[in-house]
């Protein structure tokens, strides 16, 4: 099965995005699919960034793909996430 991560941008978003996280894991699991949700890694709004970063990037390199939701460029953590799945060859769908 594959194993596909989301990821968006959350930082200076209303209720961090995580309604566009939910909403896009569901279609996604509809389908079938295995998908890791930062926004259920991290339900905590009050965790330092950088913490968050390190779980998600964990979970990340356990994915075959990357989900880039909307708005994603502009995202510092989601540039991150999408450079490094680039690098080890995950396959890159949504909005790219």
């Amino acid at each position: 099965m594959t194993r596909i991560y989301l990821a968006g941008p959350m930082t200076g978003i209303k209720d961090l995005n995580f309604p566009l996280f939910h909403a896009a894991a569901a279609a996604l699991r509809a389908e079938g699919l295995d998908v890791v949700n930062p926004a259920e890694i991290n339900p905590d709004h009050t965790m330092p960034w950088e913490q968050c970063m390190r779980r998600d990037i964990a979970q990340l390199v356990t994915c075959d793909e990357i989900h880039m939701l909307e708005g994603w460029r502009a995202s510092k953590g989601a540039d991150v996430e999408y450079r490094l799945a680039k690098t080890l060859g995950l396959t890159v769908s949504g909005c790219v």
